[in-house]
């Protein structure tokens, strides 16, 4: 007996739209995507001027500044001044991430990719700001610190993969194309995903031990910092190594163009930062080459997601995969 003889309407199933189908991003929504990520970057390079310049405590009270001000008070000084200044830039990527979750409201049904990462990129901030209040309310404890350090890692590498995908055309969301990445090359691609991750991470262990605590009186988190240092430099040398290999196979096979510009961004960034960091180790860590360093991690991080993205995800923006060339296809194949 059907449904609707024994009185009970059936509902309506409403299909979903082909994949071809589904709606590309305006200029707007891409160019809040870009914010994002510029923004979540930004905040790393302005609370580390907040750490080099001794001012973590500025602002020694949190939600407030200090016990009577929500704002910093003239008797802080410069430190109150750079300490709130930061507290201040959260409220700039709060904006940027709601902006980015209503511009794609009227397509998040269609576009679920989006609206996900849009909102968890706005919940990253609270959470920012509360491990940020923690920092406060423990005195810069170092391993607090480098937790919320990781946390902006974290964001980045999702609004990394927020550009990725708000740049993709209607072809290339219904593109069902295998990764770009060969089978030979995705072993080594997850290399360097795992080397980068590992190499940021004692890095936050390295700077914890180091003299630029956020505060003269802040602790440290007591480890030899020659040691964390030489630790510290084992995924970047694996890391390297992997760039190298990865860089050979694809210049050997006829890969992809856009795996090839993702892994050469990353050779250079990777250069870059490692000439940053060997010169502030023997500068003895003069604050300026330390920032730089911190913005290079950053920026490796989000190279790193970037490179990761492009070679294992089936929808790449950038060149039309359908012209990808012959070869590619075979490489991947072998």
């Amino acid at each position: 007996m059907s449904s609707t003889s024994s009185g009970r309407a059936s509902s309506p199933v409403v299909p979903s739209p082909p994949a071809e189908n589904l709606p590309a991003t305006n200029k707007w929504v891409r160019g809040l995507a870009v914010a994002s990520l510029v923004a979540n970057i930004g905040i790393v390079v302005t609370g580390g001027a907040v750490r080099l310049t001794a001012s973590g405590l500025g602002c020694p009270e949190w939600p407030l500044c200090t016990p009577d001000s929500l704002t910093t008070t003239p008797e802080m000084g410069i430190h109150g001044i750079i300490e709130f200044g930061n507290r201040l830039l959260t409220f700039v990527l709060a904006a940027i991430a709601f902006g980015m979750v209503f511009s794609i409201w009227k397509i998040r049904a269609e576009r679920r990719d989006l609206f996900k990462l849009s909102v968890a990129l706005l919940a990253g901030i609270p959470a920012q700001a509360l491990l940020g209040g923690i920092t406060v309310w423990t005195g810069l404890n170092p391993w607090i610190v480098g937790g919320h350090f990781i946390l902006s890692m974290v964001l980045i590498v999702l609004a990394t993969v927020l550009v990725n995908r708000a740049w993709l055309s209607p072809h290339q969301l219904g593109s069902t194309n295998g990764p770009l990445a060969t089978r030979s090359l995705r072993p080594l691609l997850g290399a360097l995903g795992i080397a980068s991750a590992l190499s940021v991470l004692l890095g936050v262990v390295v700077t914890g031990s180091g003299p630029h605590a956020g505060d003269h009186g802040a602790a440290r988190n007591g480890l030899d910092p020659d040691l964390m240092t030489r630790l510290h430099v084992v995924p970047v040398y694996l890391l390297v190594f992997a760039l190298a290999v990865a860089l050979y196979l694809v210049y050997r096979h006829a890969t992809d163009g856009r795996l090839r510009s993702s892994l050469l961004l990353l050779t250079v960034v990777v250069l870059i930062q490692a000439v940053i960091g060997y010169a502030q180790h023997f500068l003895h860590l003069p604050i300026v080459l330390v920032g730089l360093h911190m913005l290079g991690a950053s920026l490796l991080t989000a190279a790193a997601a970037h490179v990761v993205f492009t070679g294992f995800s089936r929808q790449v923006p950038g060149a039309d995969p359908a012209a990808r060339p012959a070869g590619a296809a075979a490489s991947r194949r072998g």
